[in-house]
């Protein structure tokens, strides 16, 4: 597979193509959705921000929905029912209902993406094996950047919004279809109970997801408006902090596969504290975009080297509630902070957001203290590979 990194079957890389093409259409649309709605749809700038937000409440409800289907309906419905609601919101942007038809067109995106993401996940590490958890959750968050990265560029070559959320219906459908040609292994078990939650061990790991993606509503609202000084810099900071969780995430992600992935988990929250204290004093552009670089590259590692250290603890039939608890703790936290940030922006100044996001991460260093090492749990060691296994 030449660049590809080897060992993952045909069915794998469908899952990652499905993913990438249901991201790909959500970033299409999501840059021009704003200007859309206040000039198209002569909409407020309040009404912006409630067509923006509402997919937050919409998702961090929907993981907590998107779990269960999956445990107990399967992998394959669940991220079936992602695309299908990804396609229908794009079909909703297209249809003359104002800022009303928006609103629903976001909330079929909020349920979309909780489902697709979640399915993806539980589907994919199954299907290459936990003993390749990280790595496999690595390469499924390189399609998701991928097609984020990929949208804007796609939406700003369309040129108009309806073209825009066309793509979005049509990406989401080519998805389906490449992903209704998938077989599936998982078989929900039918007395599998109907109201059933992973346990505690859940609870600090998605503590520490939360804190860890406190700067990413910080890097994405404050970062270029913190470094204009510097002009082109600004948006190249930015350009280096995705393209290196990209290539991290696909080229390094199986790291926390091979070591113990408490050491991926610190080095990679080390260097996003790194990254942010220097974004925060900035001393030229040049330092800004290196640091940047530097937070996207540590940000490669925490939630794999987390997700998958619970999925090896997690039985078969709680894996999908176990990643949709985990990306609940993302939404929630991510909600917050954005709100907290504006705050201290308007009050401290833009490096003051980069310094709260800083001390977020030191929050989430004690919380891996009760991920890794929680007492009466046996030393680790690498997860081994079954005999007969096939990612095809």
């Amino acid at each position: 597979m030449g660049l590809l990194p080897s060992g993952f079957g045909a069915r794998f890389w469908c899952l990652v193509g499905a993913t990438f093409l249901g991201f790909l259409g959500i970033g299409t649309v999501l840059p021009a959705l704003g200007p859309h709605v206040r000039h198209d749809l002569g909409g407020s700038d309040q009404t912006v921000g409630l067509v923006i937000g509402i997919f937050s409440f919409v998702a961090l409800g929907s993981r907590l929905f998107s779990g269960p289907l999956a445990d107990r309906r399967g992998r394959k419905v669940c991220f079936l029912s992602g695309l299908g609601s990804c396609a229908l919101a794009g079909g909703v942007y297209l249809l003359p209902l104002g800022v009303p038809g928006a609103c629903l067109a976001r909330i079929f995106q909020g349920f979309g993406e909780a489902c697709l993401y979640t399915g993806a996940a539980a589907w994919a590490v199954e299907l290459a094996g936990l003993h390749r958890g990280a790595q496999t959750l690595g390469l499924i968050s390189s399609g998701i950047w991928g097609g984020i990265s990929a949208g804007p560029l796609v939406g700003s070559w369309l040129g108009t919004f309806p073209r825009a959320a066309a793509m979005q219906v049509v990406a989401a459908l080519i998805g389906f279809a490449l992903l209704t040609r998938v077989k599936e292994e998982y078989r929900p078990s039918p007395d599998h109970p109907r109201r059933h939650w992973p346990g505690s061990h859940v609870i600090a790991p998605g503590i520490a997801i939360g804190f860890i993606n406190v700067h990413y509503p910080v890097v994405a609202g404050f970062l270029i408006l913190h470094l204009t000084r510097f002009g082109n810099a600004a948006p190249m900071a930015f350009s280096a902090y995705a393209l290196l969780i990209l290539a991290s995430r696909f080229f390094l992600g199986g790291l926390p596969d091979r070591i113990h992935p408490a050491i991926t988990f610190y080095g990679g929250i080390a260097s996003m504290a790194v990254g942010l204290v220097v974004v925060a004093s900035a001393p030229s552009g040049a330092v800004a975009v290196v640091a940047a670089a530097t937070l996207g590259f540590g940000f490669s590692f925490p939630w794999s080297s987390v997700a998958a250290d619970v999925l090896r603890r997690t039985p078969e039939q709680e894996r999908g509630s176990a990643i949709g608890v985990l990306t609940a703790f993302y939404d929630l936290f991510v909600g917050i902070s954005s709100l907290v940030a504006g705050t201290v922006a308007k009050h401290s100044g833009y490096p003051a957001v980069f310094l709260m996001a800083a001390g977020a991460i030191g929050a989430a260093a004690i919380a891996g203290r009760f991920i890794f090492w929680p007492a009466g749990q046996e030393a680790w060691t690498p997860p081994s590979e079954p005999q007969a296994e096939s990612a095809d």
